[in-house]
């Protein structure tokens, strides 16, 4: 029988074939206030995800069917969600990876529950951020909500960015990596600094996935990835949008 979905909550969907997480996980989620859908393997996972349009997506990569990484990218290419995702792997390799394939955040098991609530809230705050509706007085706030900076415009209400006036298709992670960076142009912002702004906590030691979020955005605005325009490095310190 299907649980009764409480249309005022945010409903996460727990992917893991492992019984026992899932249950700590519906518990512990449920405590916070958020519905619960659970899939145990990759194919039900990913049907679920494209029918019922979760708000956030707790994601294993080892999964029987199809793996999570398999998932990950399927359901990102389909409709932008926040996907965090679940790893016994703790290599480099697997980090990156998930985040080559549009994923927004990972997890190590064994993990803590409270680090991953406090995780799954930072996720989900950052996209009602990003939906956040303006107030009604728009049109004095019209040039508030585009961000221009030589050939990239970012339209706040859209969540769309542009280059040289192509549309270019950004996840919300990335997105929010491009936004905090083009409302300082010129200025050279520290990787920690984008991982306690954008991401929405701090975890040291994971700086990496900085590096792997700017090199995924650059493949999709740069001309010449070699040679950045836009997005620049400054070696040692940080990155920062191009103001001339």
């Amino acid at each position: 029988m299907e649980e009764e979905i409480n249309q005022d909550q945010k409903t996460i969907l727990i992917v893991d074939d492992e019984q026992p997480i899932r249950e700590i996980l519906v518990y512990n989620l449920k405590k916070e206030g958020y519905n619960t859908i659970e899939a145990s393997d990759g194919v039900t996972a990913l049907n679920i995800a494209l029918e019922k349009y979760p708000d956030l997506i707790l994601l294993d990569i080892m999964l029987p069917k199809m793996d999570g990484l398999s998932v990950c990218k399927r359901i990102k290419n389909s409709y932008n969600v926040p996907i965090l995702m679940l790893t016994a792997k703790d290599t480099e390799i697997d980090k990156i990876l998930g985040l080559e394939l549009g994923a927004d955040d990972y997890i190590t098991k064994p993990f803590s529950v409270r680090e991953l609530i406090a995780r799954v809230k930072a996720n989900l705050r950052k996209v009602e951020n990003l939906s956040m509706p303006k107030g009604e007085n728009d049109q004095s706030k019209k040039k508030e909500n585009k961000i221009i900076v030589n050939d990239l415009e970012l339209d706040l209400d859209k969540f769309e960015v542009k280059i040289r006036g192509e549309i270019i298709d950004l996840t919300v992670r990335e997105f929010e990596v491009i936004k905090f960076l083009a409302s300082q142009p010129g200025q050279v912002v520290t990787r920690e600094t984008l991982l306690e702004k954008v991401w929405g906590y701090e975890y040291y030691g994971d700086i990496r996935t900085v590096d792997v979020t700017v090199r995924r955005i650059r493949e999709k605005i740069e001309k010449d990835t070699s040679s950045p325009k836009i997005l620049i490095t400054k070696r040692g310190v940080g990155y920062y949008i191009a103001s001339k």
